[in-house]
């Protein structure tokens, strides 16, 4: 594939919640032309007329160069580059319904973050496996969405196993206020991104509870160490979670205003009930589903996992938040590598 070629078409981007939103954006700025998919005719229409997204990314104006509609077989033709950002447990069943549509040959940039639900998958296995002639690359790193939108200088990275893949999307996205580094294990960036937000949960019920900065920070740099040993126990680099997609990530997501996780932690401390928090959500906290699946994972490569347990519990076996978080710090002492 010629990289002139791939500049020049134009960028499908599959999702139109906030984060795709926000990276239509990006594209835009970059001057590529963006073609944005919705799911819902119905709302694409009023985006594209009104060019605000009212119900994923209020108060921001699209730029009038981004087409936003529902037609794929329209958005797709012409595609070499799609940025899949459909959240993780809606993707499977996504691009099973759109397949036909999209072009098998290009370049898949993986934006979603979690586990799949019952596989334990990453988003970029879906993609690899529903699209085998894909090239497939993946972006993360600490990004919301609200932010990235209004221009404000963001930092992230493309990682991806083969390196002309994750130099594309360099070219592809970076802007004045939007830097991309390069990583050549997609494995551990994808799992950093994913499994920070179980962290943000605890951080969420830790702030919830007044329990202060030292215990925020402990939990941060604690679970640091949990992702990484997850992250290892799947095959990802060490070092790749000492970086934006590991500790970067984490420190937005567990200190943030817009971090959708921690602010479900903060509400679970306060007393409301999972389901009730969950079911006024617009938007997606990914961290519900994903803690299911990285205490899963965890028992299954003998990892431990003490936060993420204790998330379990809170979230789903009627532990009280102030009980958990006293069980962490009473815990056995131990080396701090451990």
């Amino acid at each position: 594939m010629e990289t002139g070629g791939m500049e020049t078409a134009p960028v499908l981007v599959l999702g139109d919640g906030g984060w795709g939103t926000s990276l239509a954006m990006v594209l835009h700025h970059a001057g590529r032309s963006v073609r944005l998919w919705s799911h819902d005719a119905a709302y694409a229409r009023s985006v594209q007329e009104t060019r605000r997204n009212p119900r994923f990314l209020p108060g921001v104006e699209l730029p009038r160069g981004i087409e936003v509609g529902a037609d794929i077989e329209a958005l797709a033709r012409g595609a070499r580059c799609v940025l899949s950002v459909v959240p993780t447990q809606l993707l499977r069943a996504v691009l099973t319904a759109l397949r036909g549509a999209l072009p098998g040959d290009a370049l898949y940039v993986s934006c979603s973050k979690g586990f799949e639900r019952g596989t334990l998958v990453l988003p970029s296995r879906i993609l690899a496996a529903l699209l085998p002639r894909a090239r497939i690359a993946v972006l993360s790193g600490p990004s919301h969405a609200e932010e990235v939108s209004r221009g404000l200088p963001t930092t992230v990275v493309a990682a991806s196993s083969d390196p002309e893949g994750a130099r594309e999307v360099q070219r592809l996205l970076a802007t004045p206020r939007f830097r991309i580094y390069r990583s050549g294990d997609p494995l551990g960036v994808e799992v950093g991104g994913a499994a920070k937000n179980v962290i943000a949960l605890a951080a969420g019920i830790s702030d919830g509870l007044a329990f202060g900065d030292n215990a925020r920070s402990g939990l941060i740099t604690r679970g640091l160490r949990e992702v990484t040993r997850l992250g290892m126990a799947l095959g990802a680099r060490e070092e790749t979670f000492a970086g934006l997609s590991g500790l970067g990530d984490l420190v937005a997501t567990c200190t943030s205003r817009h971090s959708r996780n921690h602010e479900v932690g903060t509400r679970i401390a306060a007393g409301e009930s999972l389901e009730r928090i969950v079911g006024g959500m617009q938007k997606v906290a990914e961290g519900v589903e994903t803690t299911r699946s990285v205490c899963e994972l965890g028992r299954k490569l003998s990892v431990d996992l003490p936060i993420a347990a204790e998330v379990h519990r809170v979230l789903f076996e009627g532990k009280a938040p102030r009980e958990a978080v006293e069980d962490l710090m009473g815990r056995e002492s131990k080396d701090e590598r451990a």
